[in-house]
């Protein structure tokens, strides 16, 4: 049987009650993936230019710092990874929490909240933070989605 990890970035909690109900579905391990300066309401704010999400955003290299790391990343086999959707995409922090680790084997599957847009181009903006890795199609979830539907929708991937 393999191990399995949900791995979650949220800003402002809605992503976090997505991946808690994912891990329940899945009997999964839970992780946070914490950023090393949280993010204010100001750091979110998409309409101002100069907001620290926007200038992230805004260059596909930027990796912003993270604060805690997986321990016995190697255990798992399949990591889900939860993530709010900003700017059509999967943030960079993501990208940062991927290129920690050695996904060569391991199958990456990520899922998303998402105010009104679906996945974009995430699959490939996270391809080359993975290489090694059988990273799946994605799919964006209400936060209140049942656990029910996840763990049809995990068996399913």
């Amino acid at each position: 049987m393999s191990k399995v990890l949900v791995a979650y970035f949220s800003a402002s909690g809605t992503t976090a009650k997505l991946a808690k109900n994912l891990a329940l579905a899945v009997d999964g391990d839970l992780h946070e993936i914490q950023p090393k300066t949280p993010y204010t309401s100001a750091d979110l704010n998409w309409m101002d230019k100069k907001s620290r999400s926007s200038v992230e955003m805004s260059d596909k290299f930027f990796r912003p710092e993270i604060a805690n790391g997986v321990e016995s990343m190697e255990a798992y086999d399949k990591v889900f990874v939860a993530f709010p959707i900003w700017w059509y995409v999967a943030p960079t922090i993501i990208n940062t929490f991927l290129e920690q680790y050695d996904f060569t084997g391991k199958t990456i599957i990520p899922l998303a909240t998402s105010g009104g847009s679906g996945m974009g181009n995430t699959n490939q903006e996270l391809a080359p933070s993975c290489p090694g890795a059988s990273l799946k199609e994605g799919q964006v979830f209400s936060a209140d989605t049942d656990k029910h539907s996840l763990k049809e929708w995990a068996n399913g991937v």
